[in-house]
């Protein structure tokens, strides 16, 4: 296992859509494990493949178990993911990614997704999510797509500076405040 360098803003990389995973090969599975080793010790609670610099549809998320946040405490690892429903009610929040270090910013996501994909061992998954968790799902399923979470700020002027290494945090602190309110 090895930790991996995070590609940040201004790499073109990250505005390239993510090619879908055609076979699950040791390789895959290698780039699996590294993007779980490098989430941990950047203290994400997500990472795409791209973020890594490798553009394959391919995404590990998870938020540390938190009894008031839904499917909180789950590590998932979804190759080919896509979002197949989407909820109308949405919820604003503030996002951090280890891509775009130093920035949190405010995003409007729907509070809960449908998403389909395949687990490591080539099974499809059907993953019902809400709250927090579908935000992180969106999130990174938008760096598939090429899409950062600062292209959908809510206004211009809704991005905030934090210390670098602390993105993820402030946006985890304000998800567990909001479940506590809800």
């Amino acid at each position: 296992m090895a930790v991996l360098d995070i590609v940040t803003v201004g790499d073109p990389r990250l505005r390239q859509r993510s090619r879908p995973v055609r076979q699950i090969t040791p390789k895959i599975l290698r780039l699996i494990d590294d993007m779980i080793d490098t989430m941990y010790e950047r203290e994400g609670v997500g990472l795409a493949a791209v973020q890594v610099g490798e553009l394959l549809r391919l995404i590990v998320i998870e938020v540390p178990e938190d009894e008031k946040i839904p499917d909180s405490g789950k590590l998932y690892m979804v190759i080919n993911p896509e979002i197949v429903k989407i909820s109308r009610q949405t919820e604003v929040g503030r996002e951090g990614c280890l891509s775009v270090p130093g920035y949190v910013g405010e995003v409007e996501r729907a509070t809960e997704v449908v998403v389909r994909g395949v687990d490591v061992r080539g099974k499809p998954l059907r993953l019902r999510l809400k709250g927090y968790v579908a935000r992180v799902f969106q999130h990174e399923i938008d760096h598939c797509e090429g899409v950062l979470y600062i292209d959908k700020l809510t206004a211009p002027d809704r991005i905030w500076e934090v210390r670098p290494g602390d993105e993820e945090k402030v946006e985890a602190q304000e998800a567990a405040e909001a479940a506590v309110a809800a």
